[in-house]
């Protein structure tokens, strides 16, 4: 072998191991990111149940199914770090599911609570939707700048940046409730929140879909 020849493989195996190194880094990143978003995500579920059974709100219900099927995202998402784009375009399939199983939740709850309207508690629904708006503003923070390194990432960023729409919104309707002593606002708010999760649901499922199908996404 020439010494030009080693050289050249020399510096193909450094290339390799650089990309290999650059690889377990970014890996290493993604995991301790969705790891507290994770966390976040349990402890705000559980502010967020006791604040939608005390407050009565459809809005804050919403946020609730939210919080649980983000949970659920996250650690499915952080049990495929790493791992082959199939298996990870499978979780993606799973978690536009979730979004649409709450769609669904929260289109059921709205239709029960027009049978039996009245305004909820807006300083309970309040309170909650102000510490789940920063919860979800921290993990949006924290995911922001994984939005591209993959299909995982980029559907975990798709979840959080929906909570924290649905967290202004939230505050919005409580606002509202509030001045006008009526349950309309949060019923509003609610079915907004609805068109949201579906369309979300539609853009996770439609990618997961080209990634087991790339000729789709070609023609």
């Amino acid at each position: 072998m020439s010494e030009r020849t080693g050289f050249v493989n020399r510096v193909r195996m450094s290339d390799s191991c650089s990309s290999t190194l650059d690889l377990a880094s970014l890996y290493g990143r993604q995991r301790r990111v969705l790891a507290w978003v994770f966390g976040i995500n349990v402890v705000t579920f559980a502010i967020m149940v006791a604040g939608s059974v005390l407050s009565g709100s459809s809005a804050l219900l919403s946020g609730t199914l939210d919080n649980l099927g983000d949970a659920l995202t996250y650690a499915l998402s952080l049990a495929v770090v790493g791992a082959s784009a199939h298996a990870k375009a499978r979780v993606a399939l799973v978690k536009g599911l979730l979004i649409l199983g709450a769609a669904l939740v929260v289109a059921g709850q709205i239709v029960w609570r027009l049978t039996d309207l009245h305004a909820p508690e807006a300083s309970t629904m309040s309170a909650a939707a102000v510490l789940n708006l920063i919860a979800n503003a921290v993990c949006l923070k924290l995911l922001s700048p994984h939005r591209h390194d993959d299909i995982n990432m980029s559907s975990s960023w798709e979840c959080s940046r929906n909570d924290v729409i649905e967290g202004v919104a939230v505050i919005g309707a409580a606002a509202a409730v509030w001045m006008l002593a009526s349950p309309w606002p949060d019923l509003l708010v609610a079915v907004v929140l609805l068109a949201i999760f579906l369309r979300s649901a539609i853009r996770v499922l439609g990618s997961a879909w080209r990634e087991f199908n790339p000729l789709d996404a070609v023609g």
